[in-house]
C-alpha cells in the first residue's frame, strides 16, 4: 500500500497489541453503561481525561443505554444535531448538555 510508512514486525506487533488494549477499553467503557455502573456525564468526565475513551463513537455510546436502540440512538442524533460519525471528543457544550438533558 502507498503512502504508508514501512514497519518492522516488531513494530506492527506492538501497534496490533496497542489496538487490541483500546478496543477493549471501549467495550469496557460500554459494558458499564449497559449495567447503569456508569452514567453518560460520568462518561464525559473520563473523555475528557481518557484519549482512548475519547475517541468512542456517540451512537455506539448511545446504543449501549439501557432502553436505547439504533431508531431511538440514531434519531436523537439528529434531533440534537450530532453527526453519525461524531466521537465524543468532537462533542460541544451544548450537545452534551442535549444528551444528558435526553439520557442522563
Amino acid at each position: 500500500m502507498p503512502g504508508l510508512p514501512p514497519l518492522s514486525d516488531e513494530q506492527r506487533r506492538q501497534a496490533l497489541v496497542k489496538a487490541a488494549e483500546a478496543r477493549r477499553a471501549r467495550a469496557d467503557v460500554k459494558e458499564e453503561l449497559k449495567s447503569e455502573s456508569l452514567d453518560l456525564s460520568g462518561l464525559f468526565d473520563r473523555a475528557d481525561e481518557d484519549p482512548i475513551i475519547a475517541r468512542t463513537k456517540v451512537v455506539s455510546v448511545l446504543e449501549s443505554l439501557p432502553r436505547v436502540g439504533k431508531v431511538k440512538a440514531r434519531r436523537a442524533m439528529e434531533e440534537i444535531g450530532i453527526s453519525k460519525n461524531r466521537h465524543l471528543r468532537g462533542l460541544g457544550s451544548r450537545q452534551r448538555a442535549a444528551l444528558l438533558a435526553r439520557f442522563g
